[in-house]
């Protein structure tokens, strides 16, 4: 099956008046519990454009944006499906993302699939989000987050609060992705590549074969300021009500259980990691992972295909998940 590069949208030319500044472009986001732009990164931005898909585009003095300004909190609860690796330094992670739309069924959670590098209760992840109560609707969105302590009171999406710096005015954090992968037509798939520069210990998000967006700097961190001791690939849904009865009926990946048969779930292929010889190469060892099976499933396989795949995702609440 041949696979088709997607891009995210950003229909944008940075040039007339504002060519002569050192500027990133980034699409404008909303607090976790609010819907509305943040008043934060409005007050850096140089100019406004509207893109045509109705994103509104900030245009951001590079020195100026919210990475620099104080922060906000974060709380929140999550329902893993995931391929786990432990066991080195880790000082990169990347994965090949099918991308879907599942159903959120509420405006204050969400579903992310995505690349995640982890020390303790330090995290770095980026993929893509259906995030309502971030973004203010329902579509398939780039995404990157940080926390430094379990998402306790540090960390946060995109720029919505101090720590990530983007420094890319080809990609918008944010911004919409198309095509969206579906049962019946073409899958699409995104590459994300996590990286630490040896040089300034900064971890990188690279989109694509080689576009980097920005990065996290080192002092946001104690542990990840050396290395990563986990990777995990995969999803993940936001709910006050996983674990609990009705449960949520936000999706994950397509919103189907793992099938690695017709490829209509989430996936991640291509999965590498990073570690000290600098070289890219599968994981020494992996294991799947879910909180819990009857709401969102995994399946890994190794065995008959060229390079080991990862199929997992589910609708929530269902006959086994009531």
């Amino acid at each position: 099956m041949e696979f088709k590069r997607m891009v995210v949208i950003f229909l944008l030319q940075i040039s007339l008046s504002i060519a002569n500044s050192d500027v990133v472009v980034n699409v404008s986001l909303s607090k976790q519990e609010s819907v509305e732009r943040t008043n934060l990164q409005k007050l850096h931005a140089v100019r406004s454009i509207q893109s045509e898909d109705g994103d509104v585009i900030d245009c951001i003095d590079i020195y100026k944006q919210p990475a620099f300004d104080h922060p906000t909190l974060r709380d929140h609860k999550i329902q893993l499906a995931i391929l786990h690796t432990e066991g080195y330094a880790y000082l990169g992670a990347k994965g090949d993302i099918m991308v879907w739309n599942p159903w959120v069924e509420s405006d204050d959670e969400y579903s992310t699939s995505q690349v995640a590098l982890k020390n303790g209760y330090e995290l770095i992840e980026s993929g893509w989000a259906v995030n309502p109560s971030v973004y203010g609707d329902r579509q398939t969105r780039l995404f990157v987050y940080w926390t430094a302590d379990a998402s306790k009171k540090t960390g946060c999406f995109d720029l919505t609060c101090p720590g990530f710096v983007q420094t890319s005015n080809e990609i918008a954090l944010g911004a919409a992705i198309y095509p969206i992968s579906n049962p019946t037509g073409l899958p699409y798939q995104i590459t994300i590549y996590i990286h630490k520069d040896p040089a300034t210990n900064n971890w990188w998000v690279e989109y694509g074969e080689g576009i980097n967006i920005g990065y996290w700097p080192p002092k946001l961190f104690s542990a990840l300021n050396h290395h990563a001791e986990t990777v995990q690939w995969g999803g993940e849904v936001y709910s006050s009500r996983v674990g609990t009865h009705p449960h949520t009926g936000t999706g994950m990946g397509s919103g189907h259980f793992a099938d690695y048969v017709l490829g209509n779930s989430g996936y991640v292929k291509r999965i590498r990691v990073l570690e000290n010889n600098l070289i890219l190469r599968f994981p020494e060892w992996v294991f799947s992972y879910t909180d819990e099976y009857d709401c969102y499933d995994t399946y890994y396989i190794s065995d008959y295909v060229q390079d080991p795949e990862f199929y997992y995702g589910g609708p929530g609440r269902n006959p086994r998940c009531p």
